[in-house]
C-alpha cells in the first residue's frame, strides 16, 4: 500500500489506508475535510439503494479519533461536551456536541466510545479533530479533569470501516461474527486474525449496522483485508455520495450545514444532547443566553421531483422565511 502523504506536507491530502484499494476499484476520488476520499465507485444512486435493501460498505477513515485516557477522562468528557455520560456506562456509545463557549455555536458534532472505566474514544468529523483534540487540553479542560490523563490522535494508526444496511449483521456474521453481535449504541474491543480491533453499532446511514476500528500503519494489510473479505461476503463499495443522501434522507445533520458557525444545538433542533442536568459544560453559559432560538431547523417536503438546492431561499406568501441547509 502507498503510504499517506506526510502531515506536514503543504496543501497535501491525507489518504486512507485502503486507498489503493479504491483506485484499483476505479472509485471516483474527490478532496473531503483534508483527505481524499472516495465519491463513488458505481454511481452514487446504486450504491444509496445498496444501502437501503441490503449492505453497504463505507470507509470512513476520513473521521478523526482522539483517545483519552487516565482517571480524569470521564469528568473531561463530560465537561466538554453537552451530553452526560452519566446515560451510558462503559461499553457503550453516545452522540454529543462540542460547542464554542463564546456563542455556542456547535464547533462539531461527534460520537463517544466509552471503551473501558478509564479510556474513551471520541470521533470528530474530519476537518475538527484538531479543534476537539485543543478543546481537551484547554485550561478550563485541565481544571475540569483535575487530574492527569492522555490525549492522543490515532485517526492516522486507523482504518474505520462502516458496514451499514438491512443485511449488514449477515454479511458481519459471514466475516466477522464477534463484530456482527455488536449491538446497537454499544461498543466492544475484539480481535480479527490477530488483530486488536473495536466494533460500534454506530453508523450515520440511518439503517443499522456496525463500525469496525482496525490497526493500520506500515505493511499492516489488516484494514485492506477486512474490506475484501467483507466485499466478498456481498457488502457493496460505497462513497461519500451517497453517504450524504442517506443521511439526509434520514434526517440526519452534517456539519457545515445544518451545523457550525453561527448555529447552536437548540437551532439545530438537537435539544436532546444537551443535558442541562448535569452541571456545567463547555458553552453552558453561551447557550442558556440563546435558550430562546432566533431560527429553527424545519424538514422540507418538496413539491415537484426537482432537487431542493444547498443555499437556495425558503419562499412564505413571496416573502423568505430561510434558507435551505442541505
Amino acid at each position: 500500500m502507498s503510504p499517506p502523504p506526510p502531515a506536514d506536507a503543504p496543501g497535501a491530502l491525507l489518504r486512507s489506508p485502503l486507498d489503493d484499494l479504491h483506485r484499483a476499484a476505479g472509485a471516483r476520488m474527490a478532496a473531503f475535510g483534508g483527505w481524499e476520499m472516495p465519491l463513488w465507485f458505481t454511481g452514487a444512486v446504486e450504491e444509496h439503494r445498496a444501502c437501503r435493501t441490503h449492505a453497504a460498505l463505507f470507509d470512513v477513515s476520513h473521521l478523526g479519533a482522539v483517545r483519552i485516557t487516565g482517571a480524569p477522562a470521564v469528568p473531561l468528557v463530560q465537561w466538554a461536551l453537552t451530553n452526560d455520560l452519566g446515560r451510558i456506562a462503559p461499553g457503550r456509545a453516545q452522540y454529543s456536541h462540542l460547542l464554542d463557549p463564546r456563542d455556542a455555536s456547535v464547533v462539531d458534532d461527534v460520537i463517544v466510545w466509552w471503551i473501558e472505566p478509564e479510556e474513551l474514544l471520541v470521533l470528530p468529523n474530519a476537518a475538527n479533530t484538531a479543534r476537539l483534540r485543543e478543546a481537551f487540553l484547554s485550561d478550563e479542560a485541565l481544571a475540569a479533569a483535575g487530574g492527569p490523563f492522555t490525549v492522543t490522535d490515532v485517526t492516522r494508526r486507523r482504518a474505520l470501516i462502516a458496514v451499514q444496511g438491512p443485511a449488514a449483521r449477515h454479511v458481519l456474521a459471514a466475516v466477522f461474527p464477534d463484530a456482527a453481535e455488536v449491538r446497537r449504541f454499544h461498543v466492544a474491543r475484539l480481535s480479527w486474525r490477530g488483530r486488536p480491533c473495536l466494533a460500534a453499532g454506530t453508523g450515520y446511514t440511518g439503517e443499522d449496522g456496525v463500525e469496525l476500528h482496525v490497526p493500520a500503519g506500515g505493511s499492516d494489510s489488516g484494514p485492506a483485508e477486512l474490506w475484501e473479505a467483507l466485499r466478498g461476503a456481498g457488502a457493496v463499495p460505497a462513497g461519500l455520495a451517497a453517504r450524504d443522501t442517506l443521511r439526509l434522507e434520514a434526517g440526519l445533520p452534517l456539519h457545515g450545514h445544518e451545523l457550525g458557525p453561527g448555529i447552536t444545538s437548540l437551532e439545530a433542533g438537537a435539544g436532546r444532547v444537551v443535558a442541562w442536568g448535569k452541571g456545567d459544560f463547555r458553552g453552558r453559559a453561551a447557550l442558556e443566553a440563546r435558550r430562546r432560538p432566533r431560527r429553527r431547523l424545519r424538514g422540507l417536503l418538496g413539491a415537484t421531483r426537482r432537487p431542493l438546492r444547498d443555499g437556495a431561499p425558503v419562499l412564505h406568501a413571496g416573502a423568505e422565511i430561510g434558507r435551505v441547509t442541505s
